[in-house]
């Protein structure tokens, strides 16, 4: 018996819902399989949706296509996987950006500095750099002026190490690969062997330091905001010129940090959930 269309988009609407990629409209459903994909930390393909979904390849197929148009995917050079598109990107750190917690989230940042004395930051990855959300400067005269929305390398600030520190080492290469490792100032490390190393003392410290690997005379510490996954994409900093603080100074500044961020990541859990997880890349 020939199958209405009607009846066909009945029955494609239950096998997306079977799937976990549900909705009550086609948007809907576009915007669950998105969400499935940003959800990873790795690139997809179809045939790898077809078989976690159990949705038809034709179905899937069309529905990549729809949100690679829009610039929320994007294909790889190989035409089979997929990746978060710049525009989904951009959304991500828009809502982190202006989201409606931020001044909450912005009084945490400035009792830090009150508490510290020094200009502090919450910044978060995004593609191959970090993205700063918000920032409160210093009352001292002599610093580092960088306002919300400024990015940095990833590979020599504190709170991209950390970041990456997280990470698998073939995610943390894939990821450097397309971020070139610029030498900044002499203590700028450029060498990917190296950066191993300097995670491996990150994941059993659990803190990152920039001493002056960004810029001549600014030395930076910076720890995770806690995430409900494990996985966070949120770290807290304190930044100030060296004669100010230095690297064994800046370890001074840890707990009230990481008073910091356990406040942060109740701020977030309690303004948007999930807030604090990874931001696609």
């Amino acid at each position: 018996m020939v199958q209405s269309s009607k009846d066909r988009a009945v029955e494609l609407v239950r096998e997306a819902d079977a799937a976990g990629v549900n909705g009550d409209t086609p948007t809907m459903r576009l915007f669950s399989l998105l969400e499935l994909i940003a959800a990873k930390d790795q690139l997809v393909t179809l045939q790898g949706l077809v078989e976690e979904t159990g949705m038809p390849k034709p179905t899937l197929h069309r529905m990549l296509q729809q949100l690679e148009g829009a610039g929320l995917l994007v294909r790889q050079a190989d035409g089979r996987h997929y990746g978060t598109g710049v525009r989904l990107r951009r959304l991500a750190e828009n809502l982190l950006l202006n989201a409606t917690h931020h001044g909450s989230r912005h009084a945490v940042l400035k009792h830090l500095v009150d508490e510290l004395g020094e200009s502090c930051n919450i910044t978060a990855l995004s593609g191959s750099e970090i993205v700063y959300l918000d920032r409160v400067e210093t009352p001292e005269p002599l610093r580092f002026y960088l306002r919300p929305g400024s990015r940095v390398p990833i590979h020599c600030s504190a709170s991209g190490k950390i970041i990456l520190a997280q990470m698998s080492p073939g995610q943390r290469r894939k990821l450097l690969a397309h971020a070139p490792l610029k030498q900044y100032t002499p203590k700028t490390i450029t060498d990917l062997d190296a950066l191993e190393e300097e995670f491996a003392r990150i994941r059993r410290d659990g803190f990152a330091l920039d001493d002056e690997e960004f810029l001549p005379g600014l030395v930076c510490v910076a720890v995770l905001v806690p995430s409900r996954t494990g996985r966070s994409n949120l770290a807290v900093a304190v930044q100030a010129p060296v004669m100010r603080l230095t690297a064994d100074k800046a370890l001074q500044a840890l707990p009230a940090l990481q008073r910091a961020a356990e406040a942060i990541r109740e701020v977030e859990a309690e303004g948007s959930p999930g807030a604090a997880d990874a931001i696609p890349s």
